[in-house]
């Protein structure tokens, strides 16, 4: 890590032009790679941009990340910047599009006690940036609305943010999605957010439990009137929050459903259909 490094006059760095994508590794296994791939893929299509690997290449060169680095539980960033133009040009079809790839320790949005104890989390005025601006369905650095909303969060003397839409509902907060449980049924923001691939891994819970879950608005004072709340990310699983500004979910303590959603969801990590060996992957690397 401390010998990589990337232009001064990559436009990713000069203009956040990038998208990327993070997935995580488990005890040795990937944990819904296909899907990650799916959305890097996406993403730099939505962006006109392209690398010289396929999708086979670029899972081998993570599991290669992950061999190399010695971790078994990590966090893998797969990136792709618009690059910088040979000729200095403000084109950005003369770009020449980078990638890059490492492995961190695990690490989680919560730590251990918030996991336990639930999260407090503050509602910022930040309006998130608005679809129409930047599709949020492209994972992106743009993350100044983000980070004001952490600081206000701060400020009140939160944990972390949700940020709202243009329209005042629930959007998400800095890195993951947000769920409402209201008399057993979930709910979670549709607008001016990122599809997270644990936001989708709960409607497959779901669908596999036979529970209810939908995307639809969800204003401040509906969140806070739940009986549950809980977040989603690759950085952390499915993580509880027991406290929205003044207001306590519940009875203060982590709630039924997400207590079970939760130990479904790391049980999936050595199901074969969510989750395959880093080692198959790195197995590739020494082959011709």
């Amino acid at each position: 890590m401390s010998e990589a490094k990337v232009s001064v006059l990559d436009w990713g760095f000069l203009h956040s032009d990038v998208t990327y994508d993070t997935v995580h590794v488990w005890d040795g296994r990937f944990f819904r790679l296909n899907l990650h791939l799916d959305r890097f893929s996406q993403s730099m299509q939505r962006l006109r941009m392209k690398l010289p690997y396929d999708r086979t290449e670029i899972a081998t060169i993570l599991a290669n990340c992950v061999f190399l680095s010695g971790h078994t539980s990590a966090y893998v960033d797969m990136i792709c910047t618009r690059g910088a133009s040979p000729t200095f040009s403000r084109d950005p079809r003369d770009a020449e599009n980078r990638f890059i790839a490492f492995a961190l320790p695990f690490g989680s949005v919560a730590n251990k006690e918030q996991l336990e104890r639930g999260l407090h989390i503050a509602i910022s005025d930040t309006v998130r940036i608005p679809p129409t601006s930047v599709d949020p369905k492209i994972k992106n650095c743009h993350w100044l609305d983000l980070v004001q909303g952490l600081f206000e969060a701060y400020d009140y003397g939160a944990e972390t943010a949700l940020i709202v839409d243009t329209n005042g509902n629930i959007a998400e907060g800095p890195g993951f999605n947000v769920f409402a449980v209201k008399d057993g049924r979930l709910r979670t923001p549709a607008n001016a957010v990122l599809p997270g691939i644990t936001r989708q891994s709960v409607f497959d819970l779901c669908s596999e439990l036979g529970m209810s879950a939908v995307a639809g608005d969800i204003g401040p004072s509906e969140i806070k009137a739940a009986d549950e709340v809980f977040i989603t990310s690759t950085a952390g699983g499915i993580m509880p929050v027991t406290k929205i500004d003044a207001a306590t979910m519940g009875d203060g303590k982590v709630g039924a459903v997400t207590r079970r959603l939760m130990s479904l969801y790391w049980k999936k990590h050595t199901d074969p259909e969510w989750s395959s060996p880093v080692s198959e992957l790195a197995s590739l690397i020494n082959k011709p």
